[in-house]
């Protein structure tokens, strides 16, 4: 039995992921199993929680700073796991990825500038540029046969705007599972720098990486004309709360002035917790990674299996990378509000697609980090609410322009 296969006890949590107030928002029942986070439902690796306690007994938390000690873990885990390297003494720190982005944005660009980013899309890159008083340009990304590629064609044309000065590039991608190949980066920094656009890549999913694939920073792309938010530990290693934000770059004018303005908010230190903590993920936490990493590889493949034998109406698009699934479900003939509510009906609590591009109306995204038995739970459950729909349809019991389920809510949550 895999220590994966239990999720640590809930009592007492306040975690989002099992909210009662946001299920019942979201899906319009508190009864489901909630695979809509981006987070994991595993307990972290036992030398962050030996790190955790070790502070938390010492009694006493005084000033305490060690960003070199972080920085240094992060550029040898980056030499080990992808043969990046990465000089410590230029990262710098933050509260969190968003955050890094949003400075970002601020840094880059001015008020009534526009700021692109490819859809589907991690739904906060919008609040981001639009809450910073920043344009959204949307470059949709290629559906072919399930796999997406980028639409190059359009990234000229939408970049070209003398006004578009940044684009988000999330790699790997939230929510279609691409981990971007380096040619594919090397042609879009091409593009990027032929009209004077930075890229700012968020690559926090950059240690979720399956079998036959291989992640490229944008530091091992360009380093001198964009920058990275490398990320944090909070994907990898399940640390989502106690996590901060790491920006890299080589471009040593950008990096002067983000540090200057992160520095002038007093944005650039950890707590101890998250500093030390971070600090024996990277440096003792490989194993740990490695065993996950097979685990949710079982996973797609029992998911594979499931769709193909039992559920061939909804198709899983390639996973190179995350550990989120995108799904399209339009052969079952649901989308937007009656897929939302097929989702409650059924107890199988992943997101609507439309959290990430508007018309992405016949997709679900799956967060596949959890016990396989709560996986194959959701997806039995599922299938069993689809087949009795698909019998009632049949037999001319529900109008296909009728909602698919009652008594669930089709709010949308933020």
């Amino acid at each position: 039995m895999s220590p994966f296969d239990t999720a640590p006890a809930k009592t007492g949590d306040t975690f989002v992921r099992h909210d009662p107030n946001f299920l019942n928002m979201v899906f319009g029942t508190d009864q489901v199993t909630p695979l809509w986070v981006a987070d994991m439902d595993f307990a972290v690796a036992n030398p962050i929680q030996e790190e955790l306690l070790r502070l938390a007994n010492r009694g006493q938390f005084s000033y305490e700073f060690n960003s070199k000690g972080v920085f240094a873990a992060i550029s040898n885990w980056f030499k080990r796991r992808h043969n990046l390297s990465l000089d410590p003494d230029k990262f710098e720190q933050v509260p969190g990825v968003l955050t890094a982005i949003a400075m970002l944005i601020r840094e880059l660009t001015e008020l009534g500038d526009s700021v692109l980013m490819q859809v589907p899309a991690y739904h906060q890159f919008g609040k981001v540029i639009s809450t910073a008083g920043r344009n959204i340009i949307k470059s949709p990304l290629r559906n072919i046969d399930g796999s997406y590629e980028m639409d190059y064609t359009d990234l000229e044309e939408k970049l070209s705007a003398p006004d578009v000065k940044a684009m988000i590039l999330c790699n790997p991608h939230n929510p279609v599972g691409r981990v971007w190949r380096r040619d594919e980066l090397e042609q879009l920094v091409s593009v990027a720098n032929r009209h004077s656009v930075t890229i700012i890549s968020d690559e926090i999913h950059s240690d979720i990486i399956y079998a036959g694939h291989r992640f490229t920073s944008m530091m091992a792309v360009d380093h001198e004309n964009h920058v990275s938010v490398i990320g944090s530990p909070a994907k990898t290693f399940g640390m989502h709360s106690i996590s901060n934000g790491y920006v890299y770059t080589g471009n040593e004018v950008l990096l002067e002035r983000f540090k200057k303005t992160a520095d002038s908010m007093y944005l650039t230190h950890g707590n101890a917790f998250t500093t030390f903590a971070t600090i024996a993920a990277y440096e003792n936490g490989e194993a740990w990674v490695d065993e996950l990493l097979t685990y949710l590889e079982g996973t797609l493949a029992w998911i594979d299996q499931f769709l193909k034998e039992d559920l061939p109406a909804i198709r899983m698009s390639p996973v190179e990378g995350t550990y989120q699934i995108w799904l399209d479900c339009s052969a079952t003939g649901l989308a937007g509000d009656d897929l939302k509510a097929t989702l409650g009906d059924s107890g199988f609590g992943a997101t609507p697609g439309t959290w990430f591009d508007q018309d992405a109306t016949q997709f679900i995204r799956v967060n596949i980090a959890a016990p396989r038995a709560d996986i194959e739970k959701a997806f039995r459950q599922f299938k069993t609410v689809l087949d009795r729909i698909a019998e009632d349809r049949a037999k001319g019991h529900v109008p296909a322009d009728q909602k698919a389920c009652s008594g669930a809510s089709t709010n949308s949550c933020c």
